[in-house]
């Protein structure tokens, strides 16, 4: 069961234990983490799930395709080489200790 830490616009961390195979979004909603809105739901049609990936784990969860990067262009908060929708963040063993940071504002 990989572990996921949001890192909340204060500064706060916030783990939770997550299933193999959900999103990080899904994750975040599940467990009452604030600063995610996931207006969606997780069909990737808003940025209300925008998250900065943090630079150990880039490299595991990759780059964002066409439609995630169409939708990271209409967040309200910056933009950053780690930014992606939590919805498209498939949880696998190999990103038990993602953390992620969750942007003070989301669209």
């Amino acid at each position: 069961m990989p572990k996921v830490v949001f890192q909340l616009a204060d500064g706060t961390e916030t783990g939770v234990d997550a299933r193999i195979g959900d999103s990080v979004m899904t994750a975040a909603t599940q467990n009452g983490v604030a600063g995610i809105i996931a207006e969606c739901g997780g069909n990737c049609s808003c940025a209300t799930c925008h998250v900065w990936v943090r630079e150990d784990f880039a490299h595991v969860v990759g780059e964002p395709d066409d439609l995630e990067e169409a939708l990271l262009d209409l967040a309200v908060s910056e933009r950053r080489p780690g930014s992606r929708l939590s919805c498209q963040l498939t949880l696998t063993e190999e990103l038990d200790g993602l953390t992620v940071e969750i942007p003070p504002e989301q669209p």
